[in-house]
């Protein structure tokens, strides 16, 4: 295997985004940990990502579409009988209901606990990141992602995940607060926003957020990020994002870092003229990821992940593209 600083697991997904009246739908490679692959390829961080596909011509295909782009492929898992797709209107956000997935009986959701030698498919990476999407699909990705985190703890690996969540997965009988908290409890970094934290891992959520400032957005997140680093006490680093939309092509975007107790804030950014949505959170993950590496400081590091997912509104598709210049020309 290629070595790397980074690896992110996590299911590979088709995107369509049909057009009815026109007989045509639009076909995007992507999933939240390779979109988070793509664009730390991009930047130059060298990254391996790790899946499961069915042995056949599409998939061939389909890994093309990351192999061109950097992101290294020696550790994918083959086998199943399916690539997940989901389906989405073009511009819409995977929070809203549009969202059709397509995913049962996917290769990588029939990965087996125990059937996979995860300190060897590590191998001497830096980094692991993962995120919720992993364990909402059943009983048996939550148990593959503990044996992934366990493996990555045991070669001191720096881990991070994304709290993404998604109403339509955890249909399993579980909610996210009986079974995240544990995977959490591995890591370093956590990112999402105070909505999915408190639906993940149960932290306070005031109900005066409905109508807040941002001000006291900022405020809350403060104690929400205190909240999860002092109960998970490997936790460090604590990312929150604001994301705020009044129309199909508006956005209102700002983010939030805390580490050790101090706080960072990005600059605010807004536009009406967003193209695609999709895969902003990831870039913005993304943008943590590449700018720890670098050593960059705090401030340095949330102005460029804000800035980075600021930048992927405006690329079709579930990559970001944006090379790191254009991204430090937005702070």
């Amino acid at each position: 295997m290629k070595p790397v600083k980074v690896i992110t697991f996590g299911e590979i997904l088709l995107r369509l985004s049909p057009e009815l009246a026109q007989n045509t739908a639009a076909i995007y490679v992507g999933g939240a940990e390779a979109n988070v692959a793509a664009a730390l390829a991009q930047w130059g961080t060298e990254v391996a990502y790790i899946s499961k596909v069915p042995e056949n011509g599409l998939s061939k295909d389909v890994l093309q579409q990351l192999s061109v782009r950097g992101i290294q492929l020696d550790r994918m898992l083959w086998g199943g009988e399916r690539i997940g797709i989901y389906y989405l209107a073009q511009g819409s956000d995977l929070k809203h209901a549009e969202v059709v997935y397509d995913r049962k009986y996917s290769s990588f959701s029939q990965i087996a606990p125990g059937t996979v030698n995860w300190d060897a498919l590590l191998g001497d990476a830096t980094w692991l990141h993962w995120s919720a999407l992993t364990p909402g699909l059943n009983p048996d990705a939550a148990l593959v992602c503990k044996e992934v985190l366990e493996a990555a703890t045991r070669k001191g690996m720096i881990i991070s995940t994304d709290l993404n969540y998604r109403s339509k997965l955890w249909q399993y009988g579980k909610q996210p607060v009986e079974v995240m908290p544990e995977l959490v409890a591995y890591c370093d970094i956590v990112m999402g926003n105070l909505w999915a934290a408190h639906t993940m891992l149960g932290t306070t959520l005031d109900p005066a957020l409905e109508t807040a400032t941002k001000e006291v957005y900022l405020e809350q997140a403060a104690k929400v990020a205190a909240e999860i680093t002092e109960k998970y006490t490997r936790c460090k680093r604590v990312a929150f994002t604001f994301r705020f939309s009044q129309a199909a092509t508006h956005n209102q975007y700002y983010a939030f870092y805390y580490h050790d107790g101090q706080v960072s804030v990005s600059r605010e950014y807004e536009t009406n003229e967003v193209v695609d949505r999709v895969g902003s959170g990831d870039c913005f993950m993304a943008g943590l990821i590449h700018t720890q590496l670098q050593g960059k400081d705090d401030q340095q590091i949330i102005s460029y992940a804000a800035a980075a997912a600021y930048s992927k509104f405006f690329v079709k598709g579930d990559f970001n593209t944006t090379s790191a210049d254009d991204i430090l020309k937005l702070i």
